[in-house]
């Protein structure tokens, strides 16, 4: 094989059970892997959605504990929402970017902005009849540090995580996997100052790795009924030490699109 050949490989691991509240999930994801016959290899970056990390966390909200608030149920009314799923998602935000029939994209308590605050009702399932929706994980950049140190106990190697969700883009149709935490590797790739194929430096080239990765981990875990929350990427290649996933939200005052 051409040395100069580049590949990357991108596997879903299945096995990965319904994860509830207080499961280890750890030990959930190495168990798959071993049923699955996977062992982590160097530098593979272990992949996981983010509703498994928000289940084992708990971030349940129940409709019926969330009345709505008179903002609430104005922004209901413009979107044709349940009120009290816009009180939850009121609570989640610290601002309501936009918002349009059936849409609201909001800044998520952590920086990042996505639909609904990251606030989910697919693939959710009632509790005794109660209706509930999924949050956003607590500190995915530090859930994605425990995972990767379970990872690197059980097949003794250097490994990188990634926490993933799907996001829509406000100048394209269509979902994309991003990155809500990382740990292991730089979430951005700072390539500003080096040659091009011409020799001339880069000026302001940054690569959204973990980002990059996520979408690419999507393809194989799927977006509905597939039952696949957890995936291996190998062969990904990068420079520079480990930055968390904070590091990809763009400074507010550079946004031209909320100025």
């Amino acid at each position: 094989m051409d040395p100069n050949l580049r590949t990357l490989t991108v596997c879903a691991v299945p096995g990965v059970p319904l994860v509830a509240p207080g499961d280890d999930l750890g030990a959930l994801l190495v168990a798959a892997l071993d049923a699955a016959g996977v062992a982590l290899r160097d530098g593979d970056v272990a992949v996981v959605a983010q509703k498994i990390v928000s289940k084992a966390q708990g971030r349940y909200a129940y409709l019926d504990e969330h009345p709505p608030s008179p903002r609430a149920r104005a922004l209901a009314e413009a979107t044709g929402k349940d009120p009290r799923l816009v009180e939850i998602i009121l609570s989640e935000s610290s601002e309501v970017v936009a918002h349009g029939p059936n849409l609201i994209v909001a800044e998520h308590r952590s920086g990042h902005v996505m639909a609904n605050a990251g606030v989910d009702r697919s693939n959710i399932r009632s509790d005794a009849g109660r209706e509930r929706v999924l949050l956003l994980p607590e500190a995915p950049d530090a859930a994605c540090e425990s995972l990767r140190r379970v990872f690197e106990r059980r097949f003794g190697v250097r490994v990188a995580t990634v926490v993933s969700d799907s996001v829509g883009r406000p100048w394209r149709t269509g979902t994309v996997g991003l990155a809500l935490g990382c740990a292991g590797l730089p979430a951005l790739e700072d390539l500003r100052g080096r040659p091009d194929l011409h020799g001339r430096p880069l000026e302001v080239s940054l690569t959204a790795l973990a980002d990059s990765l996520a979408a690419a981990a999507g393809l194989v875990m799927g977006e509905g009924d597939e039952g696949l929350p957890f995936a291996v990427v190998r062969g990904a290649r990068w420079q520079g030490p480990p930055a968390p996933a904070r590091a990809l939200l763009r400074d507010r005052e550079l946004d031209l699109f909320r100025r």
